[in-house]
Formats: C-alpha cells, sequence, structure tokens
C-alpha cells in the first residue's frame, strides 16, 4: 500500500507539471498573438519589454492641459500660432530642362549640421546653373572609414528615392556620373572647385558655369558647412524656397535611422508627459574660437587652447591666444553651462521630475559638467538611456571587426645586428639598454591622453573616423528628437566656425514646421548678468530675482525671432527661414483683437512682411477655443519653483523673499504678458 500510495503521489506531481506547462506555453502565445494584432505590432511589444538604463520618477501631479499652469510652461505661444509653413513656389514654377549643360559632382565634408546645411545650397546652384545634380557624396561616411558597405555616402544618412522624388519637378538628380565621366574624374580630368563659404550667385554665373560648359562636368568641394549666401537678392526668392522644399521635405533619414528615432520619441512620451529638449552646443571646435578656455579645469582648458592655437596658425581666428574667457562670457560669447540652464528652468517653473533630453552626446568637459543638471532634475536623460546596443548596431549595417593593437613594424636587420653584438660582448660594465618605447594607445588611454607627451595632435585612428561616421546617424536621431520636443533650449548656438550649428538648424525647423511650439532663445548677456546678480545666494533666490528670469525666458520667445533674423539669418538661412518660407492664415477674430497689440510690431520686426496664405488654407483653420480666463493667471503663485532649485525640496517652499504674494505675481505676469506673449 505504501509502495502504490508513492506511485499515485507522483503520477500526480508530472499531471500537476504538464498542466503548469501547458498553461506557460499558452500564456506566451496568448501575448504573442496580442502583441501582433495591437495597432503598433510586435515591434513595439518587444520595446516595451526592452530593459532600459532609464527609469522615469515622478512625485509631482502633471497640470491639466487647460490649467494656466501647463499653458505658461508647455502651452504654444500666441502671437505665431497664425503662422505656418508655405514652401510652395509663388508663381510660375518651370519643370527643369532635359537638356542640362553638364554635371555636378560634390563632395561634402563636415558634421552633421554642415551637411544638412550645404546639401540645399548644392540644389539650389544646380538649379540656378541648369546642371543635372549627381546625389553628392558624404566624405565622412565612404567605405575608407571602415564602415559599412551597405550603406554608401548620401545613403548613409538620408533616403536616396525620397531625395530624388521630392525634387524631381526642381532639378534634374542622378544616382552616378555617366562611365566615361567616371572614369574621366578616376584619372582626375574634370574640373574642380574649392567653394567659398556663402559664394554669391555671381561666381556661379561667371566663374562655375563656363567651366560647366565647356567640359559638361564640375566637381564642387562643399567645407564651410555653406557653398552660396544666405540671404538672396528678391528677384530670387524662389530659391529661397527650394532650400525650404530641400531642407524640410526632401531630405529624410534613410528607413533604419527614422524608425529608431521614432521609437526613442515614442518611449519619451510614453510616461504621457511633455519633456524639454536641451542642446549644450559645448564642442571644443566652438569653444576654441570663441576662447572660452577658462571656463573648464585641468586637461580641457589645455585642449580648448591647443585647438585655438591651431585655428590661429590656420587662420581661421584672427585673435590672440591667451584671451579673458570670464569677459567674453560677460558679453554672451561662452556658451551657458548645464547648471546656468538649469537653473533658468528651475526658476521658470519647471518641476524638479521634469524630463529633459540632452542632445549632442558627449559634452566637452565630460559628464561632471551636467552633474549640477542631474542634481537639479530627476529626469535627464539621452538617447543612450532610451535604446539598446542591438539597436544602435542595426542602424551601423554590418561592419569590419577593428582591432585596436595594430602591427607594430618589425625592427630593421641593422637593428637586430647591434643589439645581439650588444649581448655577446665581453664582460665589461655598461649601462642597460633604454627601454622600449611605450605603445601611444590613445584610444584605450583617452583621446586627451596625447596633450601630456606631444605639442601635436595625432592623426585619427580608423576606429575614429568609424564613430565620427556614427556620429552622424546619432545626432540625426537626436535631430528628430528636438524638433518634436514640447519645449526646446539651446545652450549654444554657433559652431567652431562662427557659423549656426546643430541647435541654430533645430529652431529653423521648429520654427518652420510649428511655429507656436515653446522654442527658448535666451540672451547669454542678459541671462550671466541676473546670475552674478545673486551669485552668492543662487540656490535660494528672492521673488525679485525669480520674476526677473521669468520675463527674460518669455521675453526670448519673440525677441530671440529678432535678433535670429539679424545674427544667424546672413549665416545661414534655415535657421531663420522666415517669411520666405511662412505665411500667416487669416481669422478675423485674431486679426481684429491684435491689431492694437503691443507686440504686433515686434512681430512684424522679428519675421519681417509674411505673405497671407492661400484661400483654401484658410478654409482648413481649425476652430480654437477661445481662452476667456484672465491671462494674469498664467503665471499663477508657483511657489515650488521660489524654493531651493534641487529636487526633493520638500513642503516648505521657502525662498531668499519668503513667500510670493500672488496678487503681487499677477501684475508681475500680466507684465510679462504684455512684453513676450
Amino acid at each position: 500500500m505504501k509502495g502504490e500510495g508513492k506511485m499515485l503521489f507522483k503520477s500526480k506531481m508530472k499531471w500537476v507539471g504538464l498542466v503548469g506547462l501547458i498553461l506557460s506555453i499558452f500564456s506566451i502565445l496568448v501575448h504573442l498573438f496580442l502583441a501582433r494584432f495591437t495597432e503598433d505590432g510586435v515591434s513595439d511589444y518587444q520595446s516595451s519589454i526592452t530593459i532600459f538604463s532609464w527609469r522615469p520618477i515622478f512625485e509631482t501631479l502633471d497640470p491639466s492641459r487647460t490649467s494656466p499652469l501647463y499653458r505658461r510652461l508647455w502651452g504654444p505661444v500666441k502671437p505665431l500660432e497664425s503662422l505656418h509653413p508655405d514652401a510652395s513656389p509663388r508663381g510660375y514654377s518651370a519643370d527643369p530642362s532635359l537638356q542640362t549643360n553638364g554635371f555636378l559632382f560634390v563632395r561634402i565634408q563636415g558634421g552633421f549640421h554642415e551637411i544638412r546645411n550645404s546639401v540645399p545650397d548644392v540644389v539650389v546652384v544646380a538649379r540656378l546653373l541648369n546642371a543635372t545634380l549627381v546625389i553628392p557624396e558624404i566624405q565622412s561616411t565612404t567605405s575608407s572609414k571602415g564602415i559599412s558597405s551597405q550603406f554608401k555616402s548620401f545613403a548613409y544618412l538620408y533616403n536616396e528615392d525620397q531625395f530624388m522624388a521630392a525634387l524631381a519637378k526642381d532639378i534634374n538628380i542622378v544616382k552616378t556620373l555617366p562611365k566615361n565621366l567616371k572614369v574621366a574624374r578616376r584619372k582626375k580630368e574634370i574640373p574642380v572647385f574649392r567653394l567659398p563659404y556663402a559664394a554669391s550667385p555671381y561666381y556661379y554665373l561667371h566663374h562655375v558655369l563656363p567651366v560647366l560648359t565647356k567640359h559638361s562636368v564640375v566637381e564642387l568641394v562643399v567645407s564651410d558647412g555653406g557653398c552660396l549666401q544666405a540671404t538672396l537678392p528678391l528677384h530670387l526668392e524662389e530659391y529661397q524656397r527650394l532650400r525650404c522644399r530641400v531642407a524640410f521635405h526632401a531630405l529624410r533619414f534613410r528607413q533604419e535611422v527614422q524608425e529608431l528615432a521614432t521609437k526613442v520619441l515614442h518611449r519619451l512620451r510614453a510616461p504621457g508627459r511633455p519633456f524639454i529638449a536641451f542642446d549644450p552646443g559645448m564642442t571644443r571646435d566652438a569653444l576654441a574660437y570663441f576662447g572660452c578656455a577658462e571656463l573648464f579645469q585641468d586637461v580641457h582648458t589645455e585642449l580648448i587652447q591647443h585647438k585655438r592655437s591651431w585655428m590661429i596658425k590656420h587662420r581661421i581666428v584672427k585673435g590672440k591666444l591667451s584671451v579673458n574667457s570670464e569677459e567674453l562670457r560677460q558679453n554672451g560669447s561662452c556658451p551657458l553651462m548645464p547648471e546656468e540652464v538649469g537653473i533658468l528652468l528651475r526658476a521658470y517653473g519647471y518641476t524638479w521630475d521634469t524630463t529633459i533630453y540632452v542632445s549632442g552626446g558627449e559634452v566637452f568637459g565630460g559628464q561632471r559638467t551636467l552633474i549640477p543638471l542631474h542634481a537639479m532634475f530627476e529626469n535627464v536623460i539621452d538617447r543612450t538611456s532610451l535604446s539598446t546596443g542591438w539597436e544602435l548596431s542595426r542602424i551601423y549595417g554590418r561592419e569590419d571587426n577593428l582591432n585596436g593593437n595594430y602591427p607594430v613594424t618589425p625592427p630593421s636587420v641593422v637593428q637586430e645586428v647591434k643589439v645581439e653584438a650588444w649581448k655577446t660582448a665581453g664582460p665589461r660594465p655598461r649601462p642597460l639598454p633604454p627601454p622600449p618605447a611605450r605603445p601611444k594607445s590613445y584610444n584605450i588611454e583617452g583621446w586627451w591622453g596625447w596633450v601630456a607627451e606631444s605639442d601635436n595632435e595625432p592623426e585619427s585612428t580608423v576606429i575614429e573616423l568609424r564613430t565620427n561616421a556614427h556620429k552622424l546617424l546619432w545626432e540625426a536621431i537626436d535631430y528628430v528628437i528636438c524638433v518634436e520636443a514640447d519645449v526646446f533650449i539651446p545652450g549654444f548656438d554657433r559652431d567652431g566656425k562662427g557659423h549656426p550649428n546643430f541647435a541654430s538648424l533645430v529652431m529653423g525647423h521648429r520654427l518652420y514646421q510649428l511655429a507656436a511650439s515653446k522654442t527658448y532663445r535666451p540672451d547669454r548677456r542678459e541671462v550671466v548678468k541676473l546670475l552674478e546678480e545673486t551669485r552668492d545666494h543662487l540656490y535660494q533666490a528672492n521673488h525679485t530675482w525669480l520674476m526677473s528670469i521669468r520675463k527674460q525666458l518669455r521675453r526670448s520667445l519673440l525677441d530671440g525671432l529678432t535678433e535670429a533674423s539679424t545674427r544667424s539669418k546672413p549665416l545661414s538661412f534655415l535657421s531663420h527661414p522666415v517669411p520666405e518660407c511662412s505665411c500667416l492664415r487669416h481669422d478675423p477674430d485674431e486679426t481684429s483683437r491684435n491689431a492694437s497689440s503691443p507686440f504686433t510690431s515686434q512681430l512684424e520686426a522679428a519675421l519681417g512682411t509674411v505673405q497671407h496664405c492661400p484661400v483654401w488654407m484658410d478654409n482648413k483653420i481649425i476652430s480654437r477655443s477661445k481662452d476667456k480666463e484672465n491671462e494674469e493667471d498664467l503665471d499663477e503663485d508657483d511657489s515650488s519653483a521660489s524654493g531651493l532649485f534641487f529636487r526633493h525640496s520638500g513642503g516648505n517652499h521657502e525662498s531668499g523673499g519668503g513667500e510670493i504674494n500672488k496678487e503681487e505675481a499677477q501684475l508681475e505676469d500680466q507684465d510679462e504678458l504684455e512684453g513676450g506673449e
């Protein structure tokens, strides 16, 4: 009986295990079935179970989208709501002629923002010369860098088919040169022009066109991030709209990059809260160009000075090597540090658990420059926090395995004979031979390791060249996120040549695509002045100082446009593509209400004379609810912003000046409304 009981128990356990296994398999099948037939499919299901390094932490309540606080922090800029994109030709535009003057073969050098700024210029030049454009070659993505042969040159970053289809009615585009011209180029038999930055149409019509007509092909080398002047004569205004069609419609990232950027954006918005995109703009080249070395310490200062010395030697910089960085910072010539941007945002009212996306990857100065920003905001993230290694490797394609330990050149025969003779010499006292030179493996020791050993910067290794190509893809993802962000704020808007940088192109794209989205353009000189006023009590600022910061940021929404139209647009049209590529929708109610508004003249100064949108666009105006609340309440008493800037400030919302009186705050905010919105 005892043995039978054991057998019965074992058989029951087997049945229990079998039933459990069946239920587990059934559960997995149900999950896969639901993921397969949901709206987003299996890919989103996979992304939902992927383990990321970011775990969002939210403790404050998300304000209602109709609340005054939400409208102040995240709402649209009302004076710009009637501004809409319109890059279509505004007159008769003839299709490109089948009979052209020849082929333009273009090589573009530089980083992401330089490439994106150059391609529209190249297209306009091809239209101006009535030439057939060969798909431009991006130098930093050629196969010699050890990158994947699956994606070549232009196709490494952008969608070639979309590019050709979108511009089919503007210019003739081919993927490669004809065979005979390709052979001639290999033999270096075709004329080459190294184009100056911002060349005039006269240069192309009187220097390039005669050579193109004679040889049927010319090669153009673009190296400074632009080859055509930003401001064109009035009779060439249609070429400005062509620039917009290229930059904002024809230049689409290739499918793999666009899909990953969309996934990262989806994961950012998954918690259901808006987010801020912040581009520090702190690159070594920019800091060296503007002389901001003393903002850093140790080896970083030496690196900046070394780069500035090189720029002076190559006549990129005309100033002195040693300059007063603090004086330049007070004049607004240096970037805002991440800590200073964090203080601005906290002072304006953004809570410590606001999500901030930092673009640009590695910030010069290392992660320690971001420590104060992390201290003020819990959810500071970048693309590495929202994507996995295999997702990034997928957009790179199949690449060769590169080993950092490169083979060392063997010693010569003569040297071997000398060493052998030294060893076999008689027993006499002699010094030990010098130790072998330590190999300089910069990729292992750090990219700045050469500073302590040499005055000359080492040549880039194959791994570094490959990384530079990868950076194009990383910045493409950041570009999509920054353009789509609820709020964008730049730390700096200039690159290492004094031209508009990545952040400037983002602000121009946002102005074109959705002008009313919040894009702060802080006046660095005014911000530094305000920060210096309360330097000793920076994290316990009083009410007056907080109101000054809020007023400055709010005014930057429109004043920054005026600044961009005078400083950035003459250098890069895409940084401020209005009024040429925009139009105003006609709304009788808004027109009558804003006719006597104090910011109407300010808006005209910032945007210029904007043409009214076509009738068919006016008919599609989406009915917007007219907010009847008292607009003084937009900056309601937000005492959490007036307390300590660090997170977890607790329940005591104390500040240097005590609690904000609500009536006083409303009066201050009414003044802000009149000056900004």
